[in-house]
């Protein structure tokens, strides 16, 4: 394993080489780049073979073998719970901001990025012991932060001390606040009877929601189809079928084979059978989960007195009431609707052109979608990716963050990484030249890796006890396509979307300048946390951020065309009221099955779809719990928060 870590470094460091002459700007205006005074000095890539660099600051540790992860891991559980004794052994009546807040603020601080050492590797390593280790690692540290988060002395002290009132600044009381209700949404304030009773349903709860993820995750069902059966489909996607011994493609329930299908598929009645079939996936099994599971959290959030799930679980965030959220969507919804109208009409009469009087179903929404947007734009997306090497689209996106928040960006030549693929850069203020924190980019496939893009904090900006602010770390990981023979990697449209998206988190993280780790870097409330992110995304649909992040792969003096750009952005809100009201449907849906005891899931998702959806019916025998999992597990009572944090996007994009 290890000696194929090393030829794969190789490789891939023979292909990351980077034009030296390629600075930071693109496009046209490359020619510029000269005396324009961008200050971002970056791309400089070429790794000599001397000493790794440490990045100052930082105590996030990387390559640790599986034995010094495991240890490291005790080490911070026994730190931890010395920690820990010592404040839950002061007496009530001694208790001071200094002796209970500041440990545990301290301790926090110290910790996070340790933590971090010996979680992310089971993210990017090659090496599988080390990536087994790592989940060990988190199993131990989690289970010992769940025992301390129910220690009712440490409770008791705590309470105390918020109950004195000594002074404190507002943060400190919000951290203050934050501990107290942590220790009493865990039961501690509760009867020992009730207590017991919630730690109880919560071990059914998550028993139940690993269930039902597992039962989609092991469904093996498959439809067998003839090739005349899936007429537009490319021959990639048949190659990359399975077939059965009568020589028909066996298309499975899988999500990657079922959205292809339904996007191209020429065939009606193939449309509709694949997503009847994908909409009863896992059937009664599931549903039965489902109802058990919201039938447990209910009676979990009437412990801590509150009248339903849905109230228990939105009460910490933006939102705060599940009355709140309903108005939110609902309000939403109805000013969908007449655009949505337009759209749906539009389909309707395609359809019909193409097959006549067959009526629209819901299974036709993604194919006519797709009809009308060949149609209407002049976009063809395979030939647009020669306009987005990553080297230059990451450019782009430096020089549009360092105009609208003032940084600079420079890369780090010869700091210690995991792997050939990954680079390092410093953020520095572009006024003062402070330096503000690190980011390493892990943006290539590779065996092991972990499979979404992503951004983790390794270390958060937060005051130490000195008063010193630690230097913010984060990891931006992706799973772009490495180049080969020499030939830049390519992005796809929608992976230069991503890559802003996840730089959001990158400034966010880096930017935030809370005093304590709880609330620093990405840790803030769950419906804010995405909204700076999806702001970032309206860049890559302006005609002169486009200019900035693209140019011919050959010459990258020649960016993507006027009329590309003005395509894209009207492509960006193409049938967006149709696509929206979907998931206001599910969102709907969620929000009543966990404000509500006995319902009936099956007969209220019939009855919100053709209310939501402009009168298309769900289809035959279609099971709400096989549609939409993220109400099982993740987002129950909380899958508005995307919805959210669109409309708030927007709003601030317009402010800005």
């Amino acid at each position: 394993m290890a000696e194929s870590q090393g030829s794969s470094e190789k490789m891939t460091a023979k292909h990351k080489k980077r034009d030296p002459n390629l600075l930071a700007f693109t496009g046209a205006a490359a020619l510029l780049a000269l005396t324009a005074g961008f200050a971002i000095s970056a791309f400089n890539s070429h790794r000599k073979k001397s000493k790794k660099k440490d990045l100052p600051g930082s105590t996030v540790r990387l390559n640790l073998l599986a034995s010094e992860i495991l240890k490291l891991a005790d080490r911070i559980i026994a730190k931890s719970k010395k920690v820990y004794d010592t404040v839950a052994s002061i007496p009530l009546d001694k208790v001071t901001y200094a002796n209970v807040i500041a440990p545990l603020t301290d301790l926090e601080a110290q910790q996070f990025p340790l933590i971090q050492s010996c979680v992310f590797p089971k993210l990017v390593s090659t090496l599988e012991d080390v990536r087994k280790a790592s989940a060990e690692a988190e199993r131990r540290i989690d289970a010992h932060i769940s025992t301390c988060s129910k220690r009712e002395d440490l409770y008791r002290v705590v309470k105390a001390l918020s109950v004195k009132g000594e002074w404190m600044n507002p943060e400190a009381k919000h951290y203050v606040k934050c501990l107290v209700t942590d220790f009493e949404r865990n039961g501690l304030n509760l009867t020992v009877t009730k207590r017991e009773e919630a730690q109880r349903l919560r071990a059914q709860i998550d028993e139940l929601s690993l269930r039902y993820v597992r039962n989609l995750n092991d469904d093996s069902s498959y439809l067998l189809f003839s090739e005349a059966e899936l007429v537009g489909l490319p021959p990639e996607y048949l190659k990359s079928l399975d077939k059965a011994e009568n020589g028909k493609y066996k298309v499975t329930m899988k999500s990657h084979h079922v959205v292809v299908l339904l996007e191209l598929c020429k065939i009606g009645m193939t449309r509709r059978i694949v997503a009847t079939a994908y909409g009863k996936r896992c059937g009664e099994v599931n549903l039965s989960v489902l109802e058990h599971l919201v039938e447990l959290r209910h009676k979990y959030a009437r412990l801590f007195g509150y009248s339903n799930y849905a109230d228990y679980a939105v009460d910490l965030r933006m939102a705060k009431t599940s009355s709140k959220v309903f108005e939110f969507l609902e309000d939403i919804s109805a000013n969908l609707t007449d655009l949505a109208t337009r759209e749906l009409i539009v389909l309707k009469d395609l359809k019909k052109k193409e097959e006549g009087e067959l009526p629209f179903g819901i299974e036709d929404l993604l194919y006519y979608v797709k009809r009308v947007e060949e149609k209407q734009f002049d976009l063809d997306f395979v030939a647009l990716r020669q306009f987005f090497p990553v080297d230059l689209v990451l450019s782009g996106i430096f020089k549009i963050l360092q105009d609208l928040f003032g940084l600079r960006f420079q890369e780090i030549a010869d700091a210690e990484v995991w792997h050939g693929d990954v680079s390092v850069f410093s953020v520095f203020d572009l006024s003062s030249n402070e330096l503000l924190g690190f980011f390493y980019l892990d943006l290539y496939k590779r065996d092991g890796k972990y499979g979404h893009t992503c951004v983790v904090a390794l270390q958060n900006g937060a005051l130490s006890c000195n008063g010193a602010r630690q230097i913010p770390v984060a990891l931006l990981i992706s799973q772009l396509q490495n180049g080969v023979g020499g030939h830049p990697c390519l992005l796809r449209f929608s992976e230069v979307v991503s890559l802003f998206h996840e730089f959001g988190h990158v400034v966010q993280h880096i930017c935030n300048r809370a005093s304590f780790a709880r609330f620093s870097g990405l840790r803030v409330d769950p419906d804010l946390v995405e909204i700076p992110s999806l702001m970032l995304e309206n860049w890559c649909y302006e005609s002169f951020s486009l200019k900035l992040i693209s140019g011919f792969h050959q010459d990258i003096t020649k960016p993507i065309k006027d009329e590309i750009c003005r395509s894209l952005k009207r492509w960006k809100y193409f049938f967006s009221a149709l696509k929206l009201k979907q998931e206001i449907l599910y969102c709907l849906f969620d929000q009543i099955i966990h404000s509500a005891d006995n319902v009936d899931i099956v007969e209220l998702f019939k009855h919100l779809h053709p209310k939501v959806m402009l009168g298309l019916p769900m289809l035959d025998g279609a099971n709400p719990a096989s549609c939409f999992p993220r109400s099982a597990i993740g987002y129950e009572a909380a899958c508005y928060s995307r919805i959210w944090s669109l409309c708030s996007r927007h709003l601030y994009f317009k402010i800005s």
